[in-house]
């Protein structure tokens, strides 16, 4: 018999199939506004009991997004957009029917149109206003490639709730932990619930980081989707957390083979160290110095040892009175480093790792949790490193490569060659780019440069979540990193050499 318990997230019905209610969409007139569409009825509800269902104001518009063809959807969200409907209303809608149509396991792969939600929202924001909905419709378009992508491997949906399971409020919290520590699937989902329904948004967020960083498994996307979900529902409304958190939960139960809570996997070995060493780190860690030789060692060490090392030089430099500041500088730029060195999927994930890991401990109020996630931020590289069968041999390094001058006086026309050249030479890129931040001191207009590329050149989700990471990260870098971190980017950045996305063109007819 199998040890894990029954899923509470069951496959779906034909109620996508329905009709009626896209023709009752279509003959809508006047506004548009959101308020104004038609309610979720109780025959609707009658007709699909068995799937999750969301609020009456949004439930109508997520159905539009799960119903219409993927050919048609970006000119009909464009016509509700000139008819009233928000941002705020599209980027609701397609949080919520992304984590009702799209099972996020593994945690990653199509559930990536989930997971880049946020990224593309950053990148909305970083836009100039004509191109403001670029990134979103691309996320739009991206939600109907990975729901087709779903239909094809079983058609998954997220369940309707057991009510009658869900634990009272007082209770709900113990039901969690208790739940999530034993990996028990359908125990976690109805505390979840309760948990949603119970407690402060802060304490959600401080339960849940804690688990997202607890085990090195799907390459760091369960600590990137609980950043992810969590800065997500800060711009739509904590009144849509509880399917959120369901799908949350359930992504950070993803395990392979034996229940964790039975078995040694190295996944679960630097949480499980960490979770034990936690109180012996001297109490005023927090206001240690900034210490750049300190962080060069830690660099050093990342770069050449096993997670075991890493975890127990980090705790040295800890205990000796080094800030987290100086952690965290050599924890991103070896991340960086890492795609440097060996440019693909897995390395571009521990960078992509370490903005959530960092994101969360900016934001966790638990100082326990704080210590938890630095520790397992400098463990996890190592494991990047082996994953991506990068080994300890010479390669350039982040915190020496040289810069190169270039043979322009205009830093415009000297950055604009450095995206027109990018494709060819991206180690060559990296050094041109130093010696233009070294030589302007204006990373802003670096930054804008490269925003605008990811917009218009951008094809995959990867590309807008590494660029939202690494342009966040930039700023949180001691000056002696943070050009070469941002220099070092230009490794998955985009360059202007390329075609535009389709998407660009057929987004701005439809608006």
């Amino acid at each position: 018999m199998s040890d894990a318990p029954p899923n509470p997230l069951v496959p779906r019905r034909s109620f996508l199939q329905t009709a009626s209610a896209l023709g009752a969409w279509a003959g809508l007139s006047g506004s548009g506004v959101l308020p104004k569409f038609p309610s979720v009825t109780a025959d609707d509800a009658r007709s699909a009991p068995d799937y999750v269902q969301f609020r009456p104001e949004i439930e109508p518009l997520v159905r539009l997004l799960e119903d219409t063809p993927r050919n048609e959807l970006l000119e009909e969200v464009a016509s509700r957009i000139r008819r009233g409907t928000t941002y705020r209303e599209v980027l609701t809608a397609l949080q919520l029917a992304g984590v009702r149509n799209i099972q996020p396991r593994p945690v990653g792969f199509k559930f990536h149109a989930v997971l880049v939600i946020n990224s593309a929202h950053l990148a909305s924001l970083n836009s100039p206003d004509q191109d403001r909905w670029l990134p979103i419709f691309w996320a739009l378009d991206q939600f109907k490639s990975s729901q087709a992508q779903d239909v094809k491997e079983g058609d998954w949906t997220m369940a309707a709730l057991d009510e009658a399971a869900v634990p009272a409020a007082d209770k709900a919290r113990v039901a969690f932990t208790r739940a999530m520590d034993q990996w028990d699937e359908a125990a976690t989902d109805v505390a979840t619930a309760g948990l949603a329904r119970s407690a402060g948004a802060q304490e959600v967020f401080d339960v849940f980081c804690r688990y997202g960083a607890r085990d090195f498994r799907d390459l760091g996307h369960k600590a990137i989707y609980v950043a992810n979900s969590w800065r997500t529902l800060q711009n739509i409304g904590w009144h849509h957390a509880e399917p959120v958190l369901r799908s949350l939960a359930y992504a950070l139960l993803e395990r392979e083979g034996t229940n964790p809570a039975q078995g040694d996997a190295l996944a679960d070995r630097p949480g499980r160290r960490h979770e034990q060493v936690l109180k012996d780190i001297r109490p005023d860690w927090h206001s240690g110095r900034v210490d750049t030789n300190a962080a060069q060692a830690l660099l050093t060490v990342i770069r050449e040892g096993s997670w075991q090392d890493t975890s127990e030089k980090t705790l040295q430099l800890i205990q000796a009175g080094v800030g987290p500041t100086s952690i965290w500088d050599a924890a991103l730029s070896a991340a960086s480093e890492l795609l440097m060195r060996k440019p693909g999927i897995a390395t571009l994930h521990a960078v992509t790792t370490m903005n959530a890991l960092h994101y969360a401990f900016q934001q966790t109020a638990q100082d326990d949790t704080r210590r938890f996630l630095l520790l397992q931020a400098t463990a996890f590289l190592p494991l990047f490193r082996r994953t991506a069968g990068a080994g300890a041999e010479k390669g350039p390094e982040i915190d020496t490569f040289e810069p190169k001058e270039m043979n322009t006086e205009k830093p415009e026309e000297a950055l604009e060659s450095i995206f027109a050249d990018l494709e060819g030479n991206r180690l060559e890129g990296a050094r041109r780019t130093l010696s233009w931040l070294e030589t302007n001191g204006n990373p802003r207009a670096f930054i804008d440069v490269a925003q605008r590329y990811i917009y218009l050149k951008g094809t995959n989700s990867h590309d807008y979540k590494f660029s939202s990471a690494v342009l966040e990260d930039f700023t949180h870098l001691s000056p002696r990193f943070r050009n070469r971190f941002l220099a070092a980017s230009v490794h998955w950045l985009k360059g202007s050499s390329g075609r535009d996305n389709p998407l660009v063109a057929r987004t701005r007819a439809a608006l």
